[in-house]
Protein backbone atom coordinates (compact mmCIF):
# COMPACT_ATOMS: atom_id res chain seq x y z
CA UNK A 1 0.00 0.00 0.00
CA UNK A 2 1.47 3.57 -0.63
CA UNK A 3 -2.35 5.89 -1.13
CA UNK A 4 -5.52 6.10 -0.49
CA UNK A 5 -6.54 4.35 -3.62
CA UNK A 6 -4.15 0.71 -2.73
CA UNK A 7 -5.00 0.95 0.75
CA UNK A 8 -8.72 1.16 -0.01
CA UNK A 9 -8.53 -1.64 -2.31
CA UNK A 10 -6.61 -3.57 0.18
CA UNK A 11 -9.03 -2.91 3.31
CA UNK A 12 -12.34 -3.43 0.54
CA UNK A 13 -10.93 -6.87 0.75
CA UNK A 14 -10.22 -7.49 3.93
CA UNK A 15 -14.31 -6.62 4.50
CA UNK A 16 -14.77 -9.18 1.77
CA UNK A 17 -12.80 -11.92 3.60
CA UNK A 18 -14.51 -10.23 7.53
CA UNK A 19 -18.23 -11.10 5.61
CA UNK A 20 -17.62 -14.42 5.23
CA UNK A 21 -15.75 -15.36 8.19
CA UNK A 22 -15.68 -13.37 11.48
CA UNK A 23 -18.73 -11.19 10.88
CA UNK A 24 -20.19 -13.81 9.82
CA UNK A 25 -19.46 -16.15 12.70
CA UNK A 26 -20.41 -12.57 15.31
CA UNK A 27 -23.82 -12.96 13.30
CA UNK A 28 -24.06 -16.68 14.34
CA UNK A 29 -23.49 -16.28 17.30
CA UNK A 30 -25.83 -13.52 18.34
CA UNK A 31 -28.01 -16.13 16.88
CA UNK A 32 -26.91 -18.79 19.11
CA UNK A 33 -26.44 -16.50 22.52
CA UNK A 34 -30.05 -15.19 22.28
CA UNK A 35 -31.38 -18.48 21.72
CA UNK A 36 -29.00 -20.34 24.46
CA UNK A 37 -28.20 -22.88 21.43
CA UNK A 38 -25.68 -24.41 23.82
CA UNK A 39 -24.38 -26.70 20.67
CA UNK A 40 -24.26 -24.07 18.34
CA UNK A 41 -22.08 -22.06 20.67
CA UNK A 42 -19.66 -25.06 21.07
CA UNK A 43 -18.84 -25.30 17.42
CA UNK A 44 -18.08 -21.51 17.15
CA UNK A 45 -15.86 -21.10 19.33
CA UNK A 46 -14.07 -24.90 17.68
CA UNK A 47 -14.09 -22.89 14.40
CA UNK A 48 -12.85 -19.39 15.58
CA UNK A 49 -10.17 -21.76 17.08
CA UNK A 50 -8.93 -23.82 14.83
CA UNK A 51 -9.47 -21.25 11.56
CA UNK A 52 -6.68 -18.82 13.03
CA UNK A 53 -3.06 -19.49 11.21
CA UNK A 54 -0.89 -19.30 12.97
CA UNK A 55 0.21 -18.39 16.96
CA UNK A 56 0.38 -14.97 16.26
CA UNK A 57 -3.10 -14.58 15.02
CA UNK A 58 -4.44 -17.29 17.51
CA UNK A 59 -2.69 -14.78 20.22
CA UNK A 60 -3.94 -11.64 19.17
CA UNK A 61 -7.70 -13.13 18.90
CA UNK A 62 -7.30 -14.09 22.38
CA UNK A 63 -6.01 -10.83 23.84
CA UNK A 64 -9.10 -8.62 22.30
CA UNK A 65 -11.22 -11.19 23.37
CA UNK A 66 -9.94 -11.13 26.98
CA UNK A 67 -9.94 -7.37 27.01
CA UNK A 68 -13.64 -7.44 25.50
CA UNK A 69 -14.09 -9.81 28.52
CA UNK A 70 -12.65 -7.50 31.01
CA UNK A 71 -15.04 -4.57 30.09
CA UNK A 72 -17.72 -6.81 29.70
CA UNK A 73 -17.62 -8.29 33.15
CA UNK A 74 -18.11 -4.49 34.57
CA UNK A 75 -20.77 -4.06 32.69
CA UNK A 76 -24.77 -4.99 33.55
CA UNK A 77 -24.83 -6.64 30.21
CA UNK A 78 -24.37 -10.04 29.84
CA UNK A 79 -25.37 -12.75 32.84
CA UNK A 80 -23.22 -14.65 35.39
CA UNK A 81 -24.52 -17.79 33.22
CA UNK A 82 -23.58 -16.59 30.08
CA UNK A 83 -19.92 -15.04 31.14
CA UNK A 84 -19.66 -18.30 32.76
CA UNK A 85 -20.08 -20.20 29.43
CA UNK A 86 -17.88 -18.37 27.82
CA UNK A 87 -15.15 -20.76 29.39
CA UNK A 88 -17.24 -23.58 28.46
CA UNK A 89 -17.53 -23.11 25.19
CA UNK A 90 -13.88 -21.79 25.07
CA UNK A 91 -12.46 -25.24 24.94
CA UNK A 92 -9.32 -24.82 26.58
CA UNK A 93 -8.40 -21.19 26.02
CA UNK A 94 -9.19 -18.07 26.24
CA UNK A 95 -12.12 -17.24 24.21
CA UNK A 96 -11.52 -15.68 20.79
CA UNK A 97 -12.33 -12.00 20.30
CA UNK A 98 -15.78 -12.57 17.70
CA UNK A 99 -17.31 -14.81 20.76
CA UNK A 100 -16.92 -12.55 22.93
CA UNK A 101 -18.26 -9.73 20.71
CA UNK A 102 -21.00 -11.83 20.04
CA UNK A 103 -22.26 -12.06 23.46
CA UNK A 104 -21.99 -8.46 23.95
CA UNK A 105 -23.53 -7.63 20.83
CA UNK A 106 -26.78 -10.17 21.68
CA UNK A 107 -27.37 -8.31 25.26
CA UNK A 108 -28.42 -5.75 23.35
CA UNK A 109 -32.03 -5.22 21.97
CA UNK A 110 -31.08 -4.21 18.03
CA UNK A 111 -31.75 -6.36 15.17
CA UNK A 112 -29.00 -8.25 13.77
CA UNK A 113 -28.23 -6.61 10.55
CA UNK A 114 -28.00 -3.37 13.03
CA UNK A 115 -25.54 -4.77 15.01
CA UNK A 116 -23.27 -6.01 12.66
CA UNK A 117 -23.43 -2.46 11.09
CA UNK A 118 -22.01 -1.05 13.97
CA UNK A 119 -19.54 -3.84 14.33
CA UNK A 120 -18.44 -3.30 10.32
CA UNK A 121 -18.10 0.12 11.00
CA UNK A 122 -15.75 -0.15 13.88
CA UNK A 123 -13.51 -1.89 12.00
CA UNK A 124 -13.45 -0.07 9.14
CA UNK A 125 -12.70 3.14 11.55
CA UNK A 126 -10.00 1.37 13.40
CA UNK A 127 -8.42 -0.09 9.91
CA UNK A 128 -7.99 3.10 8.31
CA UNK A 129 -6.59 4.90 11.94
CA UNK A 130 -3.66 2.40 11.52
CA UNK A 131 -3.62 2.75 7.85
CA UNK A 132 -3.14 6.55 8.74
CA UNK A 133 0.31 5.94 10.36
CA UNK A 134 1.24 2.54 8.76
CA UNK A 135 0.86 3.93 4.82
CA UNK A 136 1.08 6.65 5.78
CA UNK A 137 -2.08 8.66 4.70
CA UNK A 138 -3.04 12.21 5.55
CA UNK A 139 -6.85 12.57 7.13
CA UNK A 140 -8.57 13.44 3.59
CA UNK A 141 -7.20 10.67 2.64
CA UNK A 142 -7.96 8.25 5.56
CA UNK A 143 -11.71 10.21 4.79
CA UNK A 144 -12.08 8.92 1.23
CA UNK A 145 -10.81 5.25 2.37
CA UNK A 146 -13.31 5.23 5.12
CA UNK A 147 -15.99 6.47 2.94
CA UNK A 148 -15.48 3.80 0.76
CA UNK A 149 -15.58 0.97 3.12
CA UNK A 150 -18.58 2.52 4.57
CA UNK A 151 -20.59 2.36 1.15
CA UNK A 152 -19.19 -1.29 0.79
CA UNK A 153 -20.55 -2.35 4.50
CA UNK A 154 -24.45 -2.88 4.04
CA UNK A 155 -23.31 -5.72 1.31
CA UNK A 156 -20.39 -7.03 3.80
CA UNK A 157 -23.42 -7.29 6.13
CA UNK A 158 -25.88 -8.99 3.73
CA UNK A 159 -23.15 -11.84 2.99
CA UNK A 160 -22.87 -12.34 6.44
CA UNK A 161 -26.29 -12.98 7.71
CA UNK A 162 -26.46 -15.15 4.82
CA UNK A 163 -23.82 -17.55 5.46
CA UNK A 164 -24.48 -20.52 6.58
CA UNK A 165 -22.21 -21.92 9.09
CA UNK A 166 -20.94 -25.08 6.73
CA UNK A 167 -20.46 -22.02 3.82
CA UNK A 168 -18.34 -19.89 6.64
CA UNK A 169 -14.61 -19.64 5.85
CA UNK A 170 -11.16 -17.21 6.21
CA UNK A 171 -9.69 -18.54 2.76
CA UNK A 172 -6.63 -15.88 3.06
CA UNK A 173 -3.66 -17.85 1.89
CA UNK A 174 -1.53 -15.49 0.29
CA UNK A 175 -2.23 -13.54 4.04
CA UNK A 176 -1.22 -16.62 5.71
CA UNK A 177 1.78 -16.59 4.33
CA UNK A 178 2.69 -13.23 4.32
CA UNK A 179 1.56 -13.40 8.57
CA UNK A 180 3.85 -16.52 8.56
CA UNK A 181 6.70 -14.34 7.85
CA UNK A 182 6.57 -12.09 10.36
CA UNK A 183 5.48 -14.07 12.88
CA UNK A 184 8.47 -14.03 14.89
CA UNK A 185 9.36 -10.12 14.26
CA UNK A 186 11.70 -8.38 17.18
CA UNK A 187 9.44 -6.04 17.21
CA UNK A 188 6.32 -4.38 15.24
CA UNK A 189 3.77 -1.37 15.40
CA UNK A 190 1.22 -4.00 15.86
CA UNK A 191 0.46 -6.95 16.67
CA UNK A 192 -1.22 -7.77 13.30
Amino acid sequence: MHDDLSAGHWLSQQLRLLARGDLAAIAQGIVAWRANDEPALRDLARWLRVTRDGAEARLQSEQMGQSLLTWLRAQPMASPDQLARLSDCGEAGPAHYAFVMALALSTIDVPLEQALFTQAFGWAENQVQAALKAVPLGQTAGQRVLTRLAAEIPAAVAEAVSTPPARRQLFAPMLSILAARHETQYSRLFRS
